[in-house]
């Protein structure tokens, strides 16, 4: 066995542990990243200020021995909405809470004193629970939206049939670190030119984009992790390849 393979053989095997190396890491940044986007949210399909809009609450499960079981969103009663209305799921039962406001609050020159406070969602059986590696989408219909630049804070909790209750109702202020369980929100924008009718209200919430179309941070972040593990893995394996070359060529 000559020398120059030997120190072929060796470069090879120092450059393979060093990919190992490299795919360990970006398989630990790649569970980082799914970790800290595996919130509750939600996404307006039009968040347009004195408008109507679908409203999509993204949850998946983040416990490795339990199943979700329940959603529960609580809503806004400074600027509450006129109108809510359900997309059904299979297996699921949404219960619609109306209560008393604070106080009596004028919306589209109205005074309101009782609205919608709360929705919660239950499945109905152990086979419609959300298991591991598992989400499940919940949509409203709401309106009407309040003026442009309002923060709508929608604080959420989500039951485990262990009895845990995670409650997403953290505030996130900009600027700063995100919480641990930052509660879902949405900042309305400036009204369309064309104010909708009362009646789109009632339009079907199937009608709302889809989670890969509103927004949905995580599959961003999953998105450039992988691309950035594609880049390491490949440099790393050509480093490889062209060790093996000059060494060959000695």
């Amino acid at each position: 066995m000559n020398t120059t393979f030997l120190k072929t053989r060796t470069l090879r095997t120092q450059a393979l542990k060093g990919l190992g190396t490299l795919a360990a890491t970006a398989a630990l940044l790649a569970a980082g990243a799914a970790a800290a986007s595996a919130h509750v949210t939600v996404s307006p399909d039009d968040p347009a200020a004195n408008g109507y809009t679908h409203l999509t609450f993204n949850m998946p499960n983040e416990s490795a021995t339990a199943k979700t079981t329940k959603l529960d969103v609580k809503l806004p009663t400074d600027t509450p909405f006129t109108s809510v209305s359900v997309k059904p799921i299979e297996g699921w039962t949404a219960q619609v809470i109306t209560g008393e406001l604070p106080k009596p609050v004028t919306v589209g020159g109205s005074t309101v004193t009782k609205a919608v406070t709360e929705v919660v969602w239950t499945a109905n059986d152990a086979a419609h629970e959300i298991g591991q590696n598992q989400y499940q989408s919940f949509s409203l219909s709401v309106g009407r939206l309040p003026a442009a630049g309002t923060k709508i804070v929608l604080p959420a909790a989500q039951t485990y049939t262990d009895g845990t209750v995670v409650n997403w109702n953290e505030s996130a202020e900009e600027g700063q670190p995100e919480p641990q369980h930052p509660a879902p929100s949405f900042t309305t924008t400036a009204a369309d030119d064309a104010t909708p009718s009362a009646s789109a209200s009632a339009t079907p919430a199937a009608n709302a984009a889809p989670a890969s179309q509103t927004g949905d941070t995580g599959a961003g972040t999953w998105g450039i992790v992988l691309g950035a593990m594609g880049t390491v893995l490949g440099a790393a394996a050509l480093a490889v390849v062209l060790s093996g070359r000059r060494t060959s060529a000695k």
